[in-house]
């Protein structure tokens, strides 16, 4: 009798030790959350991405931007230069606490923030104010970029003149997709 309950005893033990020596289940791997700025709002402004060629209704070369996303597509970034060398950039994003677009831009010299977006024919608009640095004086200034059907962009600005109630055209451009060249081109 001695040997059954040593017998029990022994298989109990090594049921004990196999449970033991048998690793836990793994925890749940928390679900990995989908990447910031994907949703349609932050890819509206996705038409002005790109090198482009500006020029002004008459055909004058105005200079060139390369507009770029960055920051996971939640920044859109606008890097000018002039004709005449001058340069300017301009930050462009999405917030979802107002569901609209802004714009900050720093020129040599001025300021522009103003915030906006889609129309109902699917340009971007924007409107708020313009900065002259040397004076700090301000102005209501609107920016708008409408997508062409043969893929340019024109970009259209105007500040408003409180002395005579007018708004006045700032700067209307043509942009013109730049091509990379090719090996072997010349």
């Amino acid at each position: 009798m001695r040997r059954t309950a040593f017998a029990s005893f022994s298989l109990l033990a090594l049921s004990h030790i196999s449970c033991a020596q048998t690793p836990p289940p793994a925890p749940a791997t928390p679900a990995t959350p989908p990447p910031p700025c994907q949703e349609e709002a932050y890819k509206q402004f996705d038409f002005w991405l790109g090198d482009w060629s500006v020029s002004t209704p008459d055909g004058t070369y105005a200079g060139t931007n390369k507009i770029t996303s960055e920051e996971g597509g939640c920044l859109v970034l606008e890097r000018w230069t002039s004709a005449s060398g001058g340069t300017g950039q301009s930050y462009n994003f999405y917030n979802p606490a107002t569901e609209k677009w802004r714009q900050l831009w720093v020129g040599f010299g001025v300021l522009i923030d103003y915030e906006g977006g889609l129309t109902e024919s699917g340009s971007m608009k924007l409107a708020g104010t313009i900065t002259d640095v040397s004076t700090s004086q301000t102005a209501d200034f609107t920016g708008e970029w409408t997508p062409n059907e043969d893929g340019s962009v024109t970009q259209h600005f105007e500040q408003y003149d409180a002395e005579t109630d007018t708004w006045n055209a700032w700067f209307t451009g043509r942009y013109t997709r730049i091509l990379p060249q090719l090996a072997g081109d010349d």
